[in-house]
């Protein structure tokens, strides 16, 4: 472990690498039981870096809820700018962080940062269904934010249940690799819901 900060030039690698040791941990063990000495040593830095950065372990986890939101915002942006859907499209996410185990964690754990957490995933939903719209993926509708806020609960709520969902389903959303594809049940009743509904009208 480093001792001394970085050089100027690695100051978004050192915050990146942060960021990533944070989440981790924060996935696997929950954030009251992930220390920040504990981050630092997995990220090979000072403990003193992440307080300079970050203020304090609770200014982090905000940071990474906002790094795990930027992400899935950018990415279903693309996704619907795109005109394609595919339940799946999250879990294609490479070495990376545990992005989604993350989520699930954090939506689970009771913090009062999950109410500013969501609110902001529903805020980012109305913005990319909209660009659904416009690409001519998604029906319009009178009530853009409630229906933003209905699939994002939706959604959220699978994932924080994501134990259930596996057991019921045989699916881990959390899971890297793509296990709910469309091809698998999962996907295709999803797709099914979202694109003809349950109803007859």
């Amino acid at each position: 472990m480093s001792d001394e900060s970085p050089p100027r030039g690695d100051k978004s690698s050192t915050k990146s690498r942060i960021l990533a040791a944070a989440i981790t941990l924060f996935a696997d063990q929950g954030v009251a039981a992930t220390g920040v000495r504990a981050i630092a040593a997995a990220a090979d830095v000072h403990p003193s870096l992440i307080i300079h950065y970050f203020g304090s372990k609770d200014g982090l986890r905000v940071a990474c809820d906002k790094h795990v939101a930027a992400f899935v915002r950018e990415h279903k942006q693309q996704v619907m700018r795109a005109g394609r859907f595919d339940p799946a499209e999250l879990r294609d996410l490479g070495d990376g962080p545990p992005l989604l185990r993350y989520l699930a964690r954090t939506l689970a754990d009771g913090s009062p940062h999950t109410a500013a957490l969501v609110d902001e995933m529903v805020n980012d939903a109305v913005g990319y269904l909209a660009d659904g719209v416009a690409s001519g993926l998604v029906r319009p509708t009178d009530h853009p934010y409630e229906r933003a806020a209905l699939l994002a609960i939706w959604s959220l709520g699978a994932l924080a249940l994501h134990e259930h969902v596996q057991r019921l389903l045989g699916v881990d959303l959390t899971a890297l690799g793509g296990a709910a594809t469309v091809e698998s049940t999962y996907g295709r009743v999803a797709s099914e819901l979202l694109g003809s509904g349950i109803f007859r009208t």
